[in-house]
């Protein structure tokens, strides 16, 4: 199983609050990482990604926010700028080093407590407890997290964190044998349902019991609209091997397709769909990354996320009175 801190310069810290049901999920990197992103929901709601652009200054980032609260979660990021910055992590600048901390928020609000919202204390909480281990399921961001929305809440199931890590062996004729870390974490808060191979895992569910299949259901007609910006998956991959910001961006791109094969629907008009990739081993020694090394880990990557969303709901307990996998 493995989760994404066995990518070596990989921490995690997690604070949620249990009776409100929302949370902070914060990945940081001690040595800075390089970083892109890819938004495929049409309902994001994040902070600083167009830095990740490659074509922009700034080079590596310091922390990664996940983030109940919808738009007001994102205030938790501000918590970690400020813990960064009392460990001397940041951009270097003439008046002092400035954390850079790419963040991106779940929709939670109907669950718990609407009028809760991760803040900055609550961002430098998790901050503080970046370690070595992953909490799955009712953790950080995933406390108030749930799928399966396509008849509203009342047939919702229980999702949250989920985690996995792989070792990606690479034989280039030329050149030495290469071996890398990939890791990936998830947070499951999708429209659809979530799918294991080609059968409804967990997702919208049917008042006489079993699942309704939400792609069935919008073929044949929903008589009552969703909400639209009411969900998002947001993950994070890492890995140690050596990539430009256009190689992470590209590791983003292809992660999405894990996405789409765990989730159906995804990437929604009522989603906000976004991942992260990040690279902890530096920039390659040319200026190009490896086409085969990005092709690989971005095949790995995919593979992981599958996984790892499918342990977000495993892992998830009942909560809100949203129930859970388990108790279904």
């Amino acid at each position: 199983m493995g989760a994404i801190t066995d990518v070596p310069g990989v921490k995690v810290g997690q604070a949620e609050d249990a009776v409100a049901l929302t949370g902070v999920t914060v990945v940081i990197f001690p040595d800075g990482a390089v970083a892109g992103v890819d938004v495929r929901g049409a309902s994001p709601g994040t902070r600083e990604t167009d830095l990740l652009d490659p074509a922009n200054t700034v080079q590596k980032i310091n922390a990664i926010a996940l983030c109940g609260g919808s738009a007001f979660g994102l205030a938790a990021a501000t918590g970690v700028v400020r813990y960064l910055r009392e460990q001397g992590q940041g951009f270097e600048t003439p008046y002092g080093k400035v954390p850079i901390v790419p963040a991106a928020v779940i929709y939670d609000l109907g669950v718990g407590q609407p009028d809760v919202y991760p803040d900055d204390i609550m961002g430098y909480q998790a901050s503080r407890l970046a370690g070595s281990s992953v909490t799955e399921g009712n953790a950080g961001a995933g406390a108030g997290a749930s799928i399966g929305k396509v008849l509203g809440s009342s047939g919702s199931m229980k999702s949250g964190i989920g985690t996995s890590s792989a070792t990606l062996n690479l034989a280039v004729p030329g050149l030495p044998p290469a071996r890398f870390t990939v890791g990936v974490l998830v947070v499951t808060n999708a429209f659809g349902d979530v799918y294991l191979g080609e059968q409804v895992l967990a997702g919208a569910r049917l008042s006489v019991g079993g699942f309704v299949n939400t792609s069935y259901l919008l073929r044949e007609g929903v008589s009552q609209p969703p909400a639209t910006g009411t969900n998002t998956t947001l993950a994070v991959i890492a890995t140690d091997a050596p990539l430009t910001k256009a190689g992470t961006t590209r590791l983003a791109t292809m992660a999405h397709d894990g996405l789409a094969r765990a989730i159906r629907p995804v990437h929604t008009m009522f989603d906000g769909d976004t991942i992260f990739a990040v690279s902890t081993g530096g920039l390659p020694a040319s200026s190009d990354p490896d086409a085969l090394l990005v092709t690989a880990l971005g095949s790995l990557a995919a593979d992981l996320l599958v996984e790892a969303v499918q342990r977000s709901v495993t892992t998830a307990t009942t909560a809100g009175g949203i129930p859970a996998l388990a108790t279904v």
